[in-house]
């Protein structure tokens, strides 16, 4: 299978994707694990203003196949949600870089960034 992988993100190898911008991070799933998810049925977001632990569970995602965890990539603060996500949890599948974005943390510790992987490593993980 061949993902799009986007070079401008990073990645975890548990299939998050983060983007940071004023240290805020935009938080979503890959292209790869929709893919493996298949339909998106309901996305569970975290609350606001929840304090999340890097790897921690932070959301969960329904699909017609299973349940799975979202782990935060980085310790933070939810500062936004997706609200588009409660009318249309498909938009994780067709979207997954863009419209799917799921939540954004106010990032607790910048150093934690460097643990992620670069779009060369996690194309790698996925062989």
């Amino acid at each position: 299978m061949n993902s799009h992988i986007p070079d401008n993100l990073k990645y975890v190898a548990s299939h998050e994707w983060l983007s940071t911008q004023n240290g805020i991070a935009t938080v979503g799933i890959t292209d790869h694990a929709q893919a493996e998810l298949s339909d998106v049925v309901y996305v569970e977001l975290p609350p606001l203003g929840k304090t999340l632990a890097a790897k921690a569970p932070a959301a969960v995602v329904e699909s017609v196949k299973a349940a799975s965890d979202i782990y935060a990539p980085v310790s933070g603060e939810v500062v936004a949600v997706n609200p588009a996500l409660a009318a249309d949890p498909a938009l994780v599948n067709r979207s997954p870089y863009e419209q799917g974005w799921m939540f954004k943390l106010k990032i607790a510790d910048p150093g934690e960034l460097a643990a992620l992987l670069d779009a060369a490593a996690y194309r790698a993980k996925l062989g």
